[in-house]
């Protein structure tokens, strides 16, 4: 058991998240889904603002049920132009690329709080799961989103500015954003501009076993146990940790990894964090491709901690991301 001591109620949605995801994964590689699906809490969208947000859902591609959330703030933007522009955020779940969805209630309360504390359009994208869909599926719907939106500008409120726009992640959808922006960087986009990445704690591998995979097992949210389990369904069969949607700056990566178009980057590390030297590596890897990064390091945060509005540290995590956006945009406005 971990020795991080939590509020009671924390403790008891963590325990019982876990509980959920030990229960719906099978070691032969499969997923439970109707089991997933029953206890997956699925949060209804809303035309009447709650907590100064309206939701709503917007279906891009129904073959392969791809759609996303819609959170819109109905609050007086920060930071914007004359006209009362709002940035948007293209948001990839967690859930180890096999659980949760844009709808699941533990994103839908996430992005809700984001949208109305930081007043952004927040989109956040439901993309296929593994194992039913493996990589690169994941990578493929995020970048079908972009594209989508690109060319559907009248399904965003008319106050956006497709100029602010900043993809963002936690965990797998972390790694799902730099992927994506990856992809982003060699596409010419008509409307959209990518101003940044936001990755929060995102879920990034290899072979080596690093101390703080060994140190931090026993955390809340995420063991070696999971995490060995979440690439074996996502990678592609015969492919270990060492692949480069796992392992970014690894072995088997090429040498121009990351395009010269890739965009500024806010990076988050928690100190408790199972995955703090994987994200590490990303970080300095980032660094020696000459690309501008941002690192913020909380010791006392556990993976994926920031969402929860229990943890004492949340208010950082949200500042944050506000002074980065800001700064972001600082650059475009009157251009």
């Amino acid at each position: 058991m971990s020795s991080i001591k939590l509020p009671w109620t924390l403790s008891l949605k963590i325990t019982i998240f876990e509980f959920i995801v030990n229960a719906c994964r099978r070691s032969n590689g499969t997923v439970n889904r109707p089991l997933c699906n029953f206890f997956d809490r699925i949060a209804p969208t809303s035309k009447t603002p709650q907590n100064g947000v309206v939701t709503s859902d917007v279906v891009f591609d129904s073959s392969r049920n791809l759609w996303f959330r819609l959170f819109t703030p109905t609050t007086i933007p920060k930071g914007g132009d004359e006209l009362g522009s709002l940035p948007i955020i293209i948001y990839f779940h967690g859930g180890g690329f096999a659980f949760l969805s844009a709808g699941s209630i533990v994103y839908a309360e996430w992005c809700r709080r984001v949208a109305r504390e930081l007043q952004a359009v927040v989109i956040s994208v439901n993309y296929r799961l593994a194992p039913e869909h493996q990589f690169p599926c994941q990578y493929e719907d995020g970048m079908d989103a972009l594209k989508f939106l690109d060319n559907n500008l009248e399904e965003l409120p008319i106050n956006v500015n497709p100029k602010w726009c900043f993809l963002a992640g936690d965990s797998a959808g972390g790694n799902l954003a730099h992927h994506v922006a990856v992809k982003a960087g060699e596409y010419n986009f008509s409307n959209l501009k990518m101003l940044g990445l936001i990755s929060l704690q995102p879920f990034f591998g290899g072979e080596e076993r690093t101390e703080s995979e060994i140190k931090n097992d026993r955390n809340p949210l995420l063991s070696l146990d999971f995490t060995d389990w979440y690439w074996k369904v996502f990678l592609p069969n015969g492919s270990n940790r060492d692949h480069p949607a796992a392992n970014v700056f690894g072995p088997k990566s090429s040498a121009d990894v990351i395009p010269d178009t890739f965009p500024a980057t806010l990076l988050f590390v928690g100190g408790l964090d199972l995955l703090k030297d994987w994200q590490m590596k990303y970080y300095e890897g980032l660094k020696q491709a000459g690309k501008e990064v941002y690192l913020v390091e909380d010791p006392k945060a556990f993976h994926c901690s920031f969402m929860y509005k229990e943890f004492p540290e949340y208010n950082l995590f949200v500042k944050e991301i506000e002074d980065f956006m800001l700064n972001q945009m600082k650059g475009t406005i009157n251009n």
